[in-house]
C-alpha cells in the first residue's frame, strides 16, 4: 500500500515540525540523553505540569530486552495503547503523539521496533533519517520484524501493560501504527485477541498481500476487535483494490472496521514527516478517539 523507499516521491521537511520541536524541546531533554546512551529505568518520575507521568522502560520480550516510552496521566487507571512508530522508529514526534493521547486518558506505550538490534532513538526526526541513510541503516533490523516476531512482541508489550498500576485491566487494550507500523495493529490483535480491542492504521503499509500472514487475512481471528484504516490518498492511486479487499475481509470476519481513503499522502498524520497535513491529521487523530472510546 506505500512505497516508503522512494524518497524522490516525497516533498521538502514540514516547516510545522521545528515549531512543534521548539516548544516541546526543552522538557524532554533527560528522556533524550537516555534513549541516545541506550539507558532506560523503571523509576517513576514526578508529574510534569500536564499532569502525566512518562518513563523510559525495559520489557522482557522473547526476542530480547525492548526499550521503549511510557506515559500515562499521574494518577488513576485507564486503558492501555500500544503505539507502533513509523520507519524512523522511536523519536520526539512518536512521543509527543503519545503524550496526546495519553492526556486523553490513555496509558501509552511506544516501543522502539528495532530493540533486536540497537537501544533507543536512532535518529531525531525524519529530516534526520532522510539526510542520514535511514532506509539503508533500517533495513536489515526492519527485515527481522516478520508477522511472527511483531506478534511476540506484542504479546510481550500486552503482558507488561497489564501488570502496571496506570492500566485498567478491566477494559481492552489499544493499538495504533503508521506506515510500517500499520500492519502491526493487526498482528497484536491477532496475538492477544482476549486483550486486543480496538486497532488503528495509519497510512499502512502491506495490509493486503498474497500470503497467509496478511493483515487482511487475520481480521477472522478478531471477532471481538473494533478498527480503523486510514489510507493516504497517493497509497491508495496505487493499490486501489487494497481498500474494497480491507472491506470484504471485514465483513467476512464479521468485524466492525472503517475503511477510507483520507485527503493526505503517505505519512499525513506524522509531525515531522514531510507529508503532514494538518487538517487530515486531526480528521484521523478524531476518528482515533472515537474508535478507542467505543471499544476500550
Amino acid at each position: 500500500m506505500c512505497d516508503e523507499n522512494d524518497l524522490s516521491a516525497l516533498p521538502k521537511p514540514n516547516p510545522h515540525w521545528q515549531l512543534t520541536r521548539r516548544q516541546f524541546g526543552a522538557g524532554t531533554g533527560a528522556f533524550a540523553l537516555a534513549a541516545c546512551t541506550g539507558m532506560a529505568s523503571e523509576e517513576q518520575d514526578a508529574p510534569t505540569a500536564s499532569g502525566l507521568v512518562e518513563n523510559t522502560v525495559v520489557i522482557d520480550t522473547p526476542d530480547g530486552d525492548a526499550d521503549a516510552f511510557f506515559v500515562h496521566p499521574a494518577s488513576g487507571r485507564y486503558p492501555a495503547v500500544i503505539f507502533w512508530p513509523d520507519i524512523a522508529g522511536l523519536r520526539e514526534a512518536k512521543r509527543i503523539m503519545a503524550r496526546r493521547l495519553a492526556s486523553e486518558g490513555y496509558a501509552v506505550i511506544v516501543v522502539n521496533p528495532y530493540y533486536r538490534d540497537v537501544a533507543g532513538e536512532q535518529f531525531a526526526d525524519f529530516p534526520a533519517f532522510r539526510a542520514n541513510g535511514g532506509f539503508e541503516k533500517v533495513g536489515p533490523w526492519r527485515d527481522k520484524l516478520s508477522s511472527e516476531a511483531v506478534m511476540r512482541d506484542a504479546g510481550a508489550l500486552a503482558g507488561w501493560l497489564d501488570g502496571q498500576e496506570a492500566v485498567d485491566t478491566a477494559r481492552g487494550i489499544g493499538s495504533q501504527g503508521y506506515c510500517m507500523g500499520g500492519p502491526f495493529t493487526v498482528y497484536s490483535a491477532a496475538s492477544v485477541p482476549a486483550r486486543v480491542k480496538a486497532a488503528a492504521s495509519f497510512h499502512g503499509g502491506g495490509l493486503v498481500r498474497d500470503d497467509e500472514q496478511s493483515p487482511h487475512r487475520l481480521l477472522t481471528g478478531t471477532p471481538d476487535t473494533g478498527y480503523l484504516f486510514a489510507i493516504a490518498q497517493n497509497d491508495d492511486e496505487k493499490a486501489p483494490g487494497d481498500k474494497v479487499a480491507l472491506r470484504q475481509a471485514a465483513a467476512a470476519a464479521g468485524v466492525a472496521a472503517e475503511v477510507e481513503v483520507y485527503a493526505g499522502d503517505h505519512g499525513w498524520c506524522v509531525l515531522d514527516s514531510p507529508a503532514y497535513h494538518k487538517e487530515a491529521a486531526e480528521r484521523a487523530w478524531g476518528r482515533l478517539l472515537a474508535l478507542y472510546s467505543a471499544n476500550l
